[in-house]
């Protein structure tokens, strides 16, 4: 019987500790894709992922059965396909990722009209079948003379240690096409944008007009987080996650430090795990309000209440959720506009704030809104009512109303004058006559 416990308690310990990144759909060009990056998806069937393989044209394609999606994540690595097979198309996609879907995609110079349609959709151009990310004074020493073969500098990366990592020593191989975002968007992350020397052009021709995409404008690799959490990922090339650019020492062609291994394979690490949603993930409990010395909240509140405020943050950290740590998270107490606007401090597991409510009563919102680069949106909101003094908990005598406690003292004391006055001048007048 010991031994059966021992088993059980075993075996609920070994399921508890595995990490499961989720069902992944992997759609290829073509099979050998798989072996070309095989280091890329080891490293993501390492950590849990249960990678699904198939090319793009597969006429079995399909992301939902009897309304349930069967992926929760989604690669793309099929840049030249022209129509996805089964039922799968660019509004499917879309489709996905609005219900909360993740997706990465690799592009190249061979990129087709679908995914391009597909970046448009995201917010994303990419540049025409044909250019290259061309640079004269930033490519590798490896390169066939096009200067196609980008060292992109690690100190381009975007500042969000959440999407990209720990500090990257190394530059980045990229051979691929350019990316254009829509600068008005604040959805989008410009992860890795080329140097000011770059520009996007059909290495093969004359420049004859001004290029799509020139200097930093230029991205390399761009991200996109929906207002629902869902993260996309859009890499300008397919070769940035190969075992080659993994693999290759690096060093520019006018520069004299030779790098031993490129920095793809730890970026690309740090990309799969923002995109799939294993870093930067926020959730919210535990949330408590009621009056200060006391530990339920009451039916409504009365105006200028002194209120304390809780919620407990966690963060997911290698599939466990531990308390986050945040100096920056702020309360609203809002109707309509905010009329109180406090920082939560933290305290144990969880952020606290007292304050004192404002004296206009109607129906409040606690609300907490922590939006921050790389970490998924955290909203949430408490309603309240809030309602006037109580006939018994107003003061007995209000200092702004002495003026008017004196006037009508005042007016009590002019009338007895006036009526004693009248009366003892009457009384007088009437003795005058009798004499």
């Amino acid at each position: 019987m010991k031994a059966i416990l021992v088993f059980v308690l075993c075996f609920f310990t070994l399921i508890s500790t595995i990490k499961c990144g989720g069902q992944t759909l992997v759609l290829l060009d073509n099979l050998a894709i798989r072996e070309t990056h095989s280091m890329f998806f080891k490293g993501l069937q390492d950590r849990g992922f249960q990678l699904t393989f198939k090319t793009a044209d597969d006429p079995a394609l399909s992301l939902i059965k009897y309304g349930e999606y069967l992926f929760e994540h989604l690669i793309i690595f099929s840049p030249s396909v022209e129509e996805f097979g089964g039922n799968l198309n660019v509004k499917a996609i879309t489709d996905f990722i609005d219900a909360g879907g993740n997706v990465l995609i690799g592009a190249s110079s061979s990129v087709g009209d679908l995914i391009r349609e597909l970046a448009n959709e995201c917010g994303f151009e990419i540049d025409e079948e044909g250019t290259y990310v061309i640079d004269h004074l930033n490519y590798d020493i490896e390169d066939d003379g096009k200067h196609t073969l980008i060292v992109a500098d690690s100190s381009n990366l975007i500042n969000a240690p959440t999407v990209v990592g720990s500090k990257i020593d190394a530059p980045i191989l990229f051979k691929g096409v350019g990316i254009l975002s829509d600068q008005d968007s604040s959805l989008i992350l410009e992860v890795l944008p080329a140097s000011s020397t770059a520009y996007c052009y059909n290495p093969d021709n004359n420049v004859s007009e001004y290029p799509h995409a020139i200097g930093k404008n230029t991205l390399l690799i761009s991200a996109l987080q929906a207002r629902n959490n869902a993260r996309v990922i859009f890499s300008g090339s397919l070769d940035f996650f190969s075992d080659h650019f993994f693999q290759s020492s690096v060093q520019k062609v006018h520069g004299t430090q030779k790098y031993k291994k490129s920095g793809n394979e730890q970026l690309a690490k740090a990309l799969t795990q923002w995109v799939f949603k294993e870093t930067g993930v926020l959730r919210a409990g535990n949330i408590t309000h009621h009056k200060k010395g006391e530990s339920t909240a009451p039916e409504a509140y009365t105006i200028l209440d002194e209120v304390v405020y809780s919620i407990e943050v966690e963060i997911l950290d290698n599939g466990k959720w531990i308390p986050f740590d945040a100096s920056d998270l702020q309360l609203e107490f809002v109707r309509i506009d905010p009329f109180v606007r406090t920082s939560l401090k933290k305290k144990g597991k969880k952020h606290v704030t007292q304050f004192k409510l404002p004296d206009v009563y109607g129906v409040y919102k606690f609300k907490v809104d922590y939006n921050r680069m790389g970490f998924t949106h955290l909203f949430e909101t408490t309603q309240v009512s809030v309602r006037p003094l109580q006939h018994t908990q107003y003061e007995r005598f209000i200092p702004s109303a002495y003026p008017y406690y004196l006037s009508s003292f005042s007016m009590m004391g002019g009338v007895f004058i006036f009526s004693f006055v009248f009366l003892y001048h009457k009384d007088h007048i009437s003795k005058d006559k009798a004499e």
